[in-house]
């Protein structure tokens, strides 16, 4: 029996293992997919947000003002790229000055640093690109900008490197309670725990109303992205928001701590809980409100077009649900935006609240560092060629677009990728201009010679996402 079952392998469920890894507990982490970061944690605004617009004593407020207070520092531990670039709320008409003004009130309740209106020439020294119809701004210096894969897989391997099993390809089907705890069965068998997290993302609502009174909807809320070319990164220095919405904090424009340009994300309630579709009218709004914001937005140097989901509560207080909903079944469900500037803080909290549950110790050899993957474009030439020096791999460039060279593939693979988009979130192997267009074929090569499998068996994200079916030829003699 394990002390503790988490389940889902997003950003949330990963903090939270990697806090409960401090104690000595026997852990294990469940995920449906091959890898974590699968789910929403894959597909979202990459922003660490201030605080400023959560109401204030809510969950959303607590943990979003606490987890961006911890970011940076965690980022500092586990190697992760980290940027505090600021944040502009727009607002374009003198008559919607008081939102703005209760927004400035709002973060001020909920502690955040540093907010201020900023208008007229000192908003257009801050950003020349912004539209002309900007009246005035809220200003939010502790704004940030991350890598959502980077912070989800750097919490799993830290996590893992501290003793916590991951099983993937193990959905859970059902929780229901035995003696002494839980037996939570699974695609792939049935484990046996003391207490159970649940962090399944648009799917913890299934999990909650298995074991609770009170029951839960959770719609998954879609949201369509664009993403442009590194030529465009610098178009703005902030992450720009416009007034929010009932349906959320708006499109908005961001650079990424990689050098792009970001726009997105649309709001779209659906029934289905996993579909990630575009479409061509979510795409077009995403422009049009964009470029209300920013002058000149190139859209024709868009590379991709994506959508990530939200965990939405569809009924009740529009709140993240995090504690313990029955004895020994902890949960943080219903976590969408802050979730990802929320997430060390969450994980924190209920990792001390199931430690002050089991009466766990805390662990003296505790690894609180992680070494990231070295990006090897972005060192000094003497420093690469020492590297390439001792593995030849690192001097052979198989991503021309990411300057993403085999060695780094070939690391990204033994710390866990078993698919095109597993190596692409770790290493950005096909995150570049072409899109994998010319390296996909490479990549293949070197995940079928590292994992010992044939062509046919390589997939581009898990399951039966199979990239060849079989040869051109065969058959031909016949």
């Amino acid at each position: 029996m394990y002390d503790v079952v988490i389940i889902g392998g997003g950003v949330i469920g990963c903090a939270i293992a990697r806090e409960l890894s401090r104690y000595q507990l026997k852990l294990c982490l469940l995920e449906k997919e091959e890898d974590v970061c699968t789910g929403t944690s894959k597909a979202n605004s990459a922003i660490v947000h201030a605080g400023f617009d959560a109401e204030p004593g809510s969950n959303k407020a607590i943990f979003n003002v606490r987890g961006s207070r911890m970011m940076e520092e965690l980022c500092c531990q586990l190697d992760i790229p980290y940027r505090r670039c600021g944040s502009l709320v727009l607002c374009f008409d003198e008559a919607d000055r008081p939102k703005l003004e209760q927004l400035l009130e709002k973060g001020q309740r909920n502690g955040v640093e540093g907010l201020e209106i900023v208008e007229g020439d000192a908003l257009r020294v801050m950003e020349p690109n912004i539209s002309d119809e900007a009246v005035a701004a809220l200003h939010a210096p502790t704004g940030a900008i991350i890598c959502p894969f980077t912070l989800t897989y750097a919490l799993a391997e830290n996590a893992a490197a501290n003793g916590v099993e991951f099983r993937f390809n193990a959905g859970v089907e059902k929780v229901e309670r035995i003696e002494g705890g839980f037996a939570v069965r699974t695609t792939a068998g049935t484990l046996e725990s003391r207490v159970v997290i649940n962090a399944a993302g648009v799917y913890a609502d299934v999990l909650h109303n298995q074991l609770c009174g009170n029951k839960l909807r959770i719609v998954s809320r879609r949201g369509e992205y664009c993403l442009m070319d590194k030529t465009e990164g610098n178009l703005v220095s902030r992450t720009i928001f416009q007034l929010p919405s009932a349906m959320g904090k708006g499109v908005l424009v961001t650079p990424t701590v990689h050098g792009n340009l970001l726009v997105g994300p649309t709001a779209t309630d659906q029934e289905a809980k996993d579909c990630t579709a575009t479409t061509a009218e979510g795409l077009a709004q995403v422009s049009s409100s964009a470029s209300r914001s920013v002058k000149k937005l190139p859209m024709n140097r868009v590379i991709t077009g994506f959508a990530g989901l939200r965990a939405h509560i569809a009924e009740g207080a529009d709140d993240f649900v995090i504690g313990e909903s029955a004895e020994n079944f902890f949960e943080a469900a219903g976590i969408e935006s802050p979730g990802l500037s929320s997430a060390p803080a969450i994980g924190q909290y209920l990792a001390e609240l199931v430690v002050r549950t089991l009466n766990a110790a805390e662990k003296s050899d505790f690894i609180a560092t992680r070494r990231g993957i070295t990006p090897l474009r972005e060192l000094p030439f003497a420093e690469r060629q020492a590297i390439i020096a001792a593995d030849s791999a690192y001097g052979q460039i198989i991503c021309r677009c990411e300057q993403i060279s085999e060695g780094e593939i070939i690391e990204a693979i033994r710390r866990g990728a078993r698919s095109l988009d597993g190596v692409k979130r770790r290493v950005r192997a096909g995150m570049g201009r072409c899109q994998g267009g010319f390296c996909a074929p490479r990549v293949m090569e070197i995940l079928a010679r590292e994992l010992n499998l044939t062509s046919t068996e390589l997939s581009k994200s898990g399951g039966e996402s199979r990239l060849i079916t079989g040869s051109t030829k065969e058959g031909w003699d016949k």
